[in-house]
C-alpha cells in the first residue's frame, strides 16, 4: 500500500465485492474516505445514491458497472485499495492510460469499475480535480448532472438519470443543491459544451413529457427551462463567441470511442 494511504477498517476490506452495485459503490467510497483518499462515485450509481426517484418507476434502472472519480496523484493508492477490495486491474489499459483513467474488474459479479483521474473526458472534457476533494461519497450534484448532459448520443439510461436529479434536487448558488453558477460558468467558456448541454436538456424535457406515471414531470420541465435560461444569460467569453460564429458547421464534440477505449 502507498505510504500516504491510511488504514481502512478490517470490516471494509472483508469479503468479495457486493452483488448490489449501489451498496458496493458505497463500500468503495466510504473505504476510500477512511483511507483519506479522494474517490467519489459518479455515473448511474452516484445518481442512485443521491436521488430517491432513481429507485422508483419510471426512472428505476439497472446498473452494469461502477464509475468513480479520483486524483491523478493518488493513482497508486487507488490501485492498491481496489486490489485489497477484491478487484483485478486491467494491466494493459492502466499501463497505457493510467495518467487519466483506470479500469478494474470484479470477477465475482462480472462487473467493471472505471476510475477517471482529474478529468472526465467523453464527449467533452470536464476538469474534476477540485470537485473530487469536496465532501460526500459522490461527486457534487452539478457534476453528476453535467457528466450526463454532456452525452451527445444520449440513451434512455442517461435521460432517466438526468430526470431523477432534476426531480429530486433544486438549483442553488452553491453545492448544497445543483450548483447553477458552476454550470453556467463552464458552458460560458466552452461553446461545444453549452451546445450539447442545451440539446440534451431539451431531450430530457421531451423524455419526461412522454413518461407514463411520472409524478414529477412538471417539476423536471420547469427545471430544464430554468437551466437553459440561466445558461443563456451568462456572459460568454470571447472564445465562445468566436466559436458560435462557426456553429454546427464544425463538429463540437468527440465520441467516447475516439478517446481511450
Amino acid at each position: 500500500m502507498s505510504a500516504n494511504m491510511g488504514e481502512p477498517t478490517r470490516d471494509a476490506l472483508a469479503g468479495d465485492p457486493l452483488h448490489d452495485p449501489c451498496a458496493e459503490g458505497l463500500r468503495i467510497a466510504t473505504t476510500a474516505e477512511a483511507c483519506s483518499l479522494s474517490l467519489k462515485l459518479m455515473g448511474g450509481v452516484g445518481v442512485a445514491l443521491r436521488c430517491p426517484s432513481a429507485s422508483a418507476p419510471p426512472l428505476a434502472r439497472s446498473y452494469a458497472d461502477i464509475d468513480l472519480a479520483g486524483r491523478r496523484h493518488d493513482s497508486g493508492s487507488i490501485v492498491d485499495l481496489m486490489a485489497r477490495l477484491g478487484y483485478r486491474p486491467n494491466h494493459q489499459f492502466n499501463t497505457l492510460h493510467g495518467s487519466s483513467r483506470l479500469f478494474f474488474w470484479d470477477e465475482t459479479n462480472g462487473r467493471q469499475v472505471d476510475v477517471f483521474l482529474d478529468t472526465f473526458q467523453m464527449c467533452h472534457r470536464i476538469d474534476l480535480s477540485r470537485r473530487v476533494e469536496m465532501q460526500g461519497d459522490t461527486l457534487p450534484l452539478a457534476d453528476l448532472l453535467l457528466t450526463k448532459l454532456q452525452v451527445v448520443e444520449t440513451n434512455e439510461k442517461d435521460l432517466k438519470d438526468i430526470s431523477a436529479i432534476l426531480a429530486d434536487h433544486e438549483f442553488s448558488d452553491d453545492d448544497t443543491g445543483i450548483n447553477i453558477p458552476y454550470l453556467a460558468t463552464l458552458t460560458a467558456k466552452d461553446w461545444g459544451l453549452w451546445k450539447t448541454v442545451s440539446i440534451v436538456a431539451e431531450r430530457a424535457d421531451g423524455y419526461v413529457t412522454g413518461a407514463d406515471g411520472f409524478d414529477h414531470r412538471d417539476r423536471v420541465r420547469r427545471q430544464v427551462r430554468g437551466l437553459l435560461e440561466r445558461l443563456a444569460r451568462e456572459p460568454k467569453t470571447r472564445s465562445w463567441r468566436i466559436r458560435d460564429r462557426v456553429g454546427e458547421r464544425m463538429r463540437w464534440y468527440e465520441l467516447p470511442e475516439e478517446n481511450t477505449e
